[in-house]
């Protein structure tokens, strides 16, 4: 490297550190020619491709762009009708529970007056039974007195009076039990 920097020292002129002679100055022009004419060819061969291309990929960003704001609205859209099922969901199982709930006291009141309506069905079966036994039991009583009474009557009878009277005695007591209603 030190050689290359004595090199360019011994061809620059003695006294100026940069020569600005005509050959250094035409060496400029046909460098800047250069550039231009290459910055022209270039500019005429790559220019439109280039364009194309970047237009292409600025179509490309905005479309989508452009789907990604139809499917965000398409999401909202989404979000906001099953937003308004879930409420209408919900409205309909209020309502549900509510006659659910309205329905099982119905069945609670219609359970409750069958049950008080067999309840005096009962009672009054219970009544008419106890009714009837008790008339029975009248009836069994009031023969079993009149056995017992005849019973009675026979041994006093037996044991007061002779065979004749006897009988007519008791034939007589008979016939007034049988004629006499009984009272309770």
């Amino acid at each position: 490297m030190n050689k290359l920097i004595i090199l360019s020292t011994q061809a620059v002129p003695e006294g100026r550190v940069f020569g600005l002679d005509a050959q250094t100055l035409i060496q400029i022009g046909f460098q800047l020619f250069n550039g231009i004419v290459l910055a022209a060819v270039l500019t005429y061969l790559l220019y439109k491709p280039v364009k194309e291309f970047m237009e292409k990929r600025s179509d490309r960003i905005q479309n989508s762009r452009d789907e990604a704001e139809e499917t965000m609205a398409k999401a909202t859209a989404l979000i906001a009708e099953y937003e308004t099922k879930i409420t209408e969901i919900e409205k309909e199982r209020t309502e549900i529970l509510e006659a659910a709930r309205v329905e099982a006291n119905d069945q609670r009141k219609v359970i409750l007056k069958e049950a008080v309506q067999e309840a005096d069905k009962m009672k009054q079966q219970s009544l008419a039974k106890i009714a009837g036994d008790k008339e029975r039991l009248k009836e069994e009583s009031r023969l079993h007195i009149i056995e017992l009474s005849s019973v009675i009557a026979g041994k006093y009878l037996a044991e007061n009076l002779d065979d004749k009277a006897q009988a007519d005695y008791f034939e007589d007591m008979i016939a007034q039990l049988e004629e006499s209603s009984w009272i309770s």
